[in-house]
């Protein structure tokens, strides 16, 4: 846990990895909505592209207050 609390992790997973799976489930749940499988391309392109949004969003924050923390003069 300790891992996901250094600046370092967090810069890859907010600037690197969720943004690519977004990417990636976007791509998917495009294909799935061309392929006849709607619902299931909905769900993949509303959800799961948001959650790995989102979850992007939050990790560039945490590492800003964790970059903050770190040259804190206390």
């Amino acid at each position: 846990m300790q891992m996901l609390r250094k600046p370092e992790t967090l810069f890859v997973l907010g600037y690197m990895l969720l943004p690519l799976l977004a990417l990636l489930s976007a791509i998917v749940g495009l294909t799935m909505i061309l392929g006849g499988n709607k619902i299931a391309g909905i769900i993949v392109l509303v959800v799961v592209t948001q959650v790995f949004a989102f979850g992007a969003f939050f990790a560039l924050r945490a590492r800003k207050s964790a970059l903050l923390e770190e040259t804190d003069p206390r």
